[in-house]
């Protein structure tokens, strides 16, 4: 999976932003924390959902469970407005 070019990660003032072109079907502003910015990070080249688990277990600390529940949070969301192709 890849974030779709119609969407531009940008990241202002420590938060994390993804902003859809014009030709995204998505119409609005996605704004997210450090964690949402490292996944956006991942997806700007092919990844998977576990690369992604494991790239956020490196940089944060925590339970791997609740990261691994929380990074399928944000690529369900990501998907839900056509932010992520398969």
């Amino acid at each position: 999976m890849k974030l779709n070019p119609n969407f531009i990660p940008h990241k202002m003032d420590g938060q994390a932003m993804l902003v859809p072109l014009g030709t995204a079907s998505f119409h609005g502003l996605v704004q997210g924390n450090r964690s949402v910015e490292v996944i956006l990070e991942c997806l700007e080249h092919d990844t998977t959902q576990e690369e992604i688990v494991a790239v956020m277990c490196d940089r944060f600390e925590g339970d791997e469970q609740l990261i691994r529940s929380d990074v399928a949070d944000v690529v369900s969301k990501l998907r839900g407005i056509g932010a992520i192709d398969d």
